[in-house]
Parts: C-alpha cells; sequence; structure tokens
C-alpha cells in the first residue's frame, strides 16, 4: 500500500468519503473553472452545486498554457483570462464560498506556474486561509515534489496526484507515495473532453490500483453524460466530470460572451442529473 503522509487538514475529503462509503455510494465532483465567464458566475454555480449534488468540487487555476486540457477547457481559461482572473481572485471566490459552506472540500486543479509566481509559501497559506482543501498540479511529476508537493503536506493540505492507463506498477509507488486525499485516474491517454474509456477498461484499472493503495480512486476525463458517470460510479469511489460542464457554459453564454439568463439554473439542472446518476448507480448495480 501507499505510504500515507500524516499532515493535518481540514478533515472535509476524508469526512466526505466516509460518510459516502457509509451510504454505499461513490462521489460526484464536478470541475468548473474559476472566474469563467465571470466571477459572479462561478461564485453563483459553485454556491449552488453542493445541493445539486455535488459530493466534491474541482475550481480551476487559470494558465496560458494548459496541457492537459482539451477545446472546451481550454477556451475556458481564456474566456476567464480575458476578464481579469487572478489566482488571488480565486481563492477570493474559494473565500466567499465557504462563508455559507463549510463542509464541501475545495480541489483546486491547474498548473505549477502560476503558484510558483504566486509564490509556494505565500500561495499555501492564502490557499489554506481561503479554505481550499487540496491540489491537483498537473505539470508536476514525483521527481519534483520538493517544489510543491511536500510543503503542501506540510501545511496540512492534500496533493491529489493523477495516475494514468501508461502508469504501471513499476511507477505506481513512486506517484502514490505522497498523494494524499484521493487519487485520480485519468482514463484516458489523451487531453481532456476527447474519447470515453469503456466501463470494463476503468474497472481493471481501478482494481489494479486499489491493489496499490487504501486511497479512494476518482476517475475522470471523457465522462460526458449521467449514464457514463453511472457506469464510472459503479466501479470507483468517485466520478469527474469538466469538459462537459464547462462546454454547457459556453453554450450559455450571449454574444458578448456574457452569462445568459438562465446560465446558472442550465448548469446546475445538468450537475443534478449527473449526480443522480453517480448517486444511484450502486444501487442500479446492485437490482
Amino acid at each position: 500500500m501507499s505510504a500515507q503522509t500524516s499532515a493535518p487538514t481540514s478533515g472535509r475529503i476524508e469526512a466526505r468519503f466516509a460518510a459516502l462509503a457509509e451510504e454505499g455510494r461513490a462521489a460526484f465532483i464536478p470541475f468548473i473553472m474559476a472566474a469563467d465567464p465571470t466571477v459572479e458566475s462561478t461564485l453563483d454555480i459553485l454556491k449552488g452545486l453542493p445541493a445539486a449534488g455535488a459530493d466534491i468540487i474541482e475550481l480551476g487555476v487559470i494558465f496560458s498554457d494548459p496541457m492537459a486540457d482539451g477545446p472546451a477547457i481550454q477556451a475556458a481559461g481564456l474566456r476567464a483570462k480575458a476578464g481579469g482572473a487572478t489566482v488571488r481572485q480565486t481563492l477570493e471566490i474559494v473565500r466567499q464560498f465557504r462563508t455559507d459552506d463549510d463542509a464541501t472540500p475545495i480541489i483546486l486543479m491547474g498548473y505549477y506556474n502560476p503558484i510558483y509566481i504566486y509564490g509556494v509559501d505565500a500561495f499555501l497559506a492564502d490557499a489554506r486561509q481561503a479554505g481550499v482543501d487540496g491540489l491537483i498540479v498537473v505539470d508536476l511529476p514525483p521527481e519534483e515534489d520538493s517544489e510543491l508537493c511536500l510543503p503542501a503536506l506540510a501545511a496540512g493540505m492534500h496533493f491529489v496526484r493523477l495516475a494514468t492507463p501508461t502508469t504501471d506498477d513499476k511507477r505506481l509507488p513512486a506517484v502514490l507515495e505522497h498523494t494524499s486525499g484521493f487519487l485520480y485516474y485519468v482514463s484516458i491517454a489523451g487531453i481532456t473532453g476527447t474519447a470515453s474509456a469503456t466501463q470494463d477498461a476503468i474497472g481493471a484499472a481501478v482494481a489494479r490500483l486499489k491493489n496499490h493503495t487504501d486511497l479512494p480512486v476518482a476517475v475522470g476525463f471523457g465522462i460526458k453524460t449521467p449514464e457514463q458517470a453511472a457506469a464510472v460510479a459503479q466501479v470507483a469511489d468517485a466520478a469527474v466530470v469538466g469538459s462537459a460542464i464547462v462546454q454547457l457554459i459556453a453554450d450559455n453564454l450571449d454574444d458578448n460572451g456574457q452569462p445568459a439568463a438562465d446560465l446558472v439554473d442550465t448548469v446546475l439542472d445538468f450537475a443534478r442529473a449527473l449526480a443522480a446518476g453517480v448517486h444511484g448507480a450502486r444501487q442500479q448495480a446492485a437490482e
């Protein structure tokens, strides 16, 4: 099993997965890009997601060269950047979310450069104070753990690592050594929002990963519908949906790139459908 780092944390992620295990269901984890298309719309969606069934939320941090992201999330980042989005602003969004919700875990997902420019120690202190529970930083391999992963753990913040279809048993121990909170399995070899893996392939991959770690395994990349989310939830501890939600936001902007009147409701309705698929998946499988 993987080494577990016992850094102090808020406990929100652990508490959420423990509660879900008691209920016998998987987690629904939506992703949205901070400040896409506006700070106000992001905050409205963010505040509505828990009631719509989100168990954990991933919030994207903008970066000019998002190499792991497909067209939908790249476009979201460009819209946010055009609106003046910054890392500090993203942390303020989390801080405002925490005024009403102290239970739902928030994970920031992005790349190292904006954090490096901000200053690692300052970023970790500000992120913790804002109410961030963990980080997914896709361009820092285990060999660079001293850059951010170990300081994050020491600061009491989870560092969620990615595993992919090409992460073999020889590589897994390095990937898992300092991973905490949960392990994120990227179900396809490629960028976000493109192809989708089969349920059998995902099931086999999750089973293999669980031979190496006690951490919950979340699966993302390529999940676009409630049916696909439900299929993943039958074999994994969580289903992550990003590009489909981000594309829905893009589809509900006016000619000036501003939110349509029903944007927030449309996104939250879709989130409810995805959550219903995830949360009912294991019950359906048992019937």
